[in-house]
């Protein structure tokens, strides 16, 4: 089964997340939702999500740090890693590309430009 990691501290937008992706779990993909960086990090070696949706500022282990254990000290370049974020400067973009960020989105951010990018990555017609 094709998954999908949400990972954000604030519950609102876990949930804004949650609904704006649900639509794909009638296409396989299951939604796992994580709301600290511990939990998001534990969740991408145990179940290999396709596509994780990070946040930068959570408890814990931040966004970049996940990234950077992910894709430089864990070597899962396979795991699509979009970074979800209000920070919007050009130093912490360059900063998500230095950890391995494959897609970096700013809030606000439009839901169905979210869709549409996890429907690219996950390949589904």
């Amino acid at each position: 089964m094709t998954k999908i990691l949400i990972a954000d501290d604030e519950p609102n937008m876990r949930v804004l997340l949650k609904q704006t992706l649900e639509e794909l779990e009638g296409e396989g993909v299951e939604l796992l939702v994580a709301d600290n960086g511990v939990d998001a990090l534990n969740y991408i070696k145990i179940e290999r999500p396709e596509l994780a949706v990070l946040d930068a500022k959570m408890p814990g282990i931040n966004g970049y740090e996940v990234c950077d254990t992910v894709k430089n000290k864990l070597d899962m370049k396979d795991i699509y890693l979009l970074m979800l974020t209000a920070k919007s400067r050009e130093f912490d973009k360059q900063k998500g590309k230095d950890v391995g960020i494959d897609f970096y989105m700013t809030k606000p951010f439009d839901p169905d430009e979210l869709l549409k990018k996890a429907i690219e990555v996950l390949g589904i017609a």
